[in-house]
């Protein structure tokens, strides 16, 4: 049963975040919660509300290439990006169990910089290979970036759940290169030099609710069953941040989110 009252993590949770890089936290978020922000995500694909501010729709990249002819449009999409602008996804980002745990990691005053819905479509290979997401962001220092990542329908092992390498927070950023597969979907890069065997697959259940470092070395493999796998996330960064590097062509979307953001009545 989800709980009523957002809590930070607990102790014992911070230490396991400190130590694997990532932590799962079991049914935080409501089931009519979850309903609602997938059927959002349909509509929006199904084109039945328009989409806003900088949100992309991508298909799979075996759809756009043709090798794929998806049963439904459901079928041909692999992602929604940048929900910042959708006022009814924007919800998980400043859901109160959500942002209590991340304010315990990171601090109150808070980015989103970067937000998704991840679909995975039964009939396309769909994998996500071994990466940190720290290739992605270009803020500083890691310690105050953390990424939530919340199952809408049951993840399994049969269905591309995420794996995680334990501990690989810990290391540096490794160097990131295109993995040699047939299908790869766009922006997807392959961390090179990693130890496949080290992987543990994180199964979830519906509103359970994943917390991972960006260095954590993560990805997820092919969805074999005849369902879908969808799951919505957020990356949070901390109002401390700054940006070493110079500002890149296509700047990332973030929506500053204050102390007073997300907290209960």
């Amino acid at each position: 049963m989800t709980s009523s009252k957002p809590a930070p993590l607990s102790r014992d949770e911070r230490n396991a975040y400190a130590q694997d890089g990532f932590v799962l936290l079991r049914e935080r978020i409501p089931t009519e919660r979850l309903a609602r922000w997938s059927a959002r995500f349909e509509a929006l694909v199904l084109d039945r509300v328009p989409t806003s501010g900088k949100m992309v729709v991508m298909k799979d990249v075996e759809v756009v290439r043709g090798g794929v002819q998806p049963a439904s449009p459901l079928h041909a999409i692999n992602k929604l990006l940048s929900f910042e602008e959708d006022p009814i996804l924007w919800e998980y980002a400043v859901d109160p169990h959500v942002l209590a745990a991340v304010r315990s990691i990171v601090g109150d005053a808070l980015y989103s910089i970067s937000s998704n819905v991840f679909n995975k479509p039964p009939g396309v290979d769909g994998r996500h290979p071994l990466h940190q997401d720290l290739r992605y962001f270009a803020l500083r220092p890691p310690e105050k970036i953390i990424a939530t990542w919340t199952a809408i329908d049951r993840c399994t092992r049969e269905n591309g759940c995420l794996a995680v390498v334990p501990g690989s927070h810990r290391g540096e950023l490794g160097w990131h290169g295109a993995p040699d597969w047939e299908h790869v979907n766009s922006g997807f890069f392959a961390l090179e030099e990693i130890d496949v065997d080290a992987r543990v697959h994180v199964e979830m259940e519906p509103g359970d609710v994943l917390l991972f470092h960006p260095l954590l070395v993560h990805g997820s493999g092919r969805n074999r069953s005849d369902g879908f796998r969808r799951a919505i996330s957020t990356h949070y960064a901390s109002a401390e941040c700054e940006r070493p590097e110079q500002p890149r062509k296509r700047p990332p979307v973030m929506r500053f989110i204050d102390a007073g953001e997300g907290r209960s009545a």
